[in-house]
């Protein structure tokens, strides 16, 4: 058998195991092994897999990874979330559909200290939608608004996603954390009006709540000068340089905790279950960074990349071309698989393709962890979806994928946008970085 042909059955393979909901790291390394024995033999295999972890943990940027990890689980125990929201619903829960805006603005609000989709969506599906529901919303619109508000999490910074983009291609994670700051004001911005467009078309979905008096609004404002603060300190201080993200992820983690304890919000055994809940959370990816070593090794000798990157050149559909045909497939992969799961499998394949046809690393790093959001709001695997359906009474997972749907037309729009303008991704790490 050639060994593309063995790479390829590997790559299969391995998206099968990930779809079963196996440990992403196990699923790796499990392929990589088994791939690299039917390829070089027992002893080569052994080998690599031997010396895997140690070079995989030598890199750098690996110690940023728990410490924004820490800073994100502190944010949810210490409460964050809720002052963000009351803050959002002070100032547009008037207007119909207001509630619904509110909770998409607080979601990208936390999702800039947070990194974590999964995590937001829960913390804010508790807070919003038993609000909607007393102000007599749609299960439809108050699920849809916060399985896609929650998606918001892994695109603003600092975001795990792009953690794990830049561990695996070795791209700037200070650019990346740069980039992903207008796309993100963007996408929280087109949520928004496509809750608008949804109440012209059908306003009793979303009444219009109580108008808050001005006074109320400036202290619900007033509440969230952690959030605020926090944000400020750590991505100022990596963008002015003042420290790497490494050290921007430390200060993030310290105060996360100040200021949780600050507002009394995070006690003893809130900081305890945070610490625990990181440390699990880093182990599973640390775990799947040594086996997408393992696993590296495997592509290269079956010579995957380079099969696909002919493949590709052969259709001769060119740069737009090639670009839309791999999107697509990130689309299709993202309804069955998570986020961390296509990182991992996908970018060691398609990068270096992406890269030959000349476009920008950094670029496709936000486009990449934009696509991957698809895959936490659509079936059959949405895991936005499945979270809310579990933290929330009454609300199922009918509900949630039911009311998305305006949600995902306006990803598509945001693409659109950024494949026309790349300079909305790329103006910001320039001005910062160059």
């Amino acid at each position: 058998m050639a060994p593309i042909t063995i790479g390829l059955l590997g790559v299969l393979g391995l998206i099968v195991i990930a779809g079963l909901r196996a440990p992403i790291g196990l699923a790796l390394i499990v392929t990589g092994f088994g791939g690299l024995w039917a390829l070089l033999g027992l002893h080569t295999a052994l080998f690599v897999a031997g010396n895997a972890p140690i070079t995989a943990m030598q890199s750098y940027t690996l110690s940023v990874l728990p410490l924004f990890v820490l800073m994100g689980t502190v944010a949810v125990k210490g409460g964050l979330a809720e002052a963000l929201y009351r803050a959002a619903y002070a100032f547009i829960g008037h207007r119909r559909g207001g509630l619904a805006m509110a909770s998409i603005m607080a979601c990208g609000g936390f999702g800039s200290i947070c990194g974590s989709s999964v995590a937001t969506v829960s913390t804010l599906g508790r807070v919003a939608i038993p609000e909607m529901m007393r102000y007599g919303y749609s299960k439809r619109l108050a699920a849809g608004s916060l399985a896609a508000g929650g998606t918001l999490g892994i695109l603003i910074p600092p975001s795990v996603a792009m953690i794990i983009y830049s561990m695996v291609t070795q791209t700037s994670l200070g650019r990346l954390f740069a980039a992903g700051l207008i796309p993100g004001i963007l996408a929280t911005a087109l949520y928004c009006a496509a809750t608008a467009v949804w109440m012209r078309f059908n306003p009793a979905m979303g009444p219009a709540g109580a108008r808050t008096a001005w006074a109320d609004r400036w202290r619900a404002l007033r509440s969230i000068w952690g959030i605020v603060l926090l944000f400020a300190i750590v991505m100022g201080g990596i963008f002015s340089g003042i420290f790497s993200p490494t050290e921007g992820a430390s200060v993030g983690a310290f105060g996360a905790i100040v200021i949780g304890a600050v507002q009394g919000g995070l006690s003893l055994r809130g900081l305890y279950d945070a610490v625990v809940e990181a440390i699990q959370t880093s182990v599973m990816i640390l775990f799947a960074v040594i086996g997408i070593s393992v696993f590296e090794y495997f592509l290269q000798a079956a010579q995957v990349p380079q099969g696909v990157d002919s493949f590709i050149r052969a259709l001769n559909w060119g740069p737009t071309g090639a670009m839309i045909m791999i999107l697509a497939v990130l689309i299709l992969l993202g309804c069955f698989l998570d986020s961390i799961a296509i990182l991992f499998i996908v970018t060691p394949v398609i990068y270096p393709i992406v890269i030959s046809y000349g476009y920008d690393a950094i670029w496709f790093g936000i486009i990449m962890v934009m696509i991957v959001e698809f895959g936490l709001i659509t079936p059959p695997f949405g895991m936005n979806v499945f979270v809310l359906s579990k933290v929330v009474p009454g609300i199922t997972t009918g509900d949630a994928f039911s009311g998305v749907g305006p949600y995902i037309l306006a990803d598509f729009v945001r693409i659109g946008i950024l494949l026309l303008v790349p300079q909305l991704v790329l103006w910001l790490p320039n001005l910062l970085y160059n």
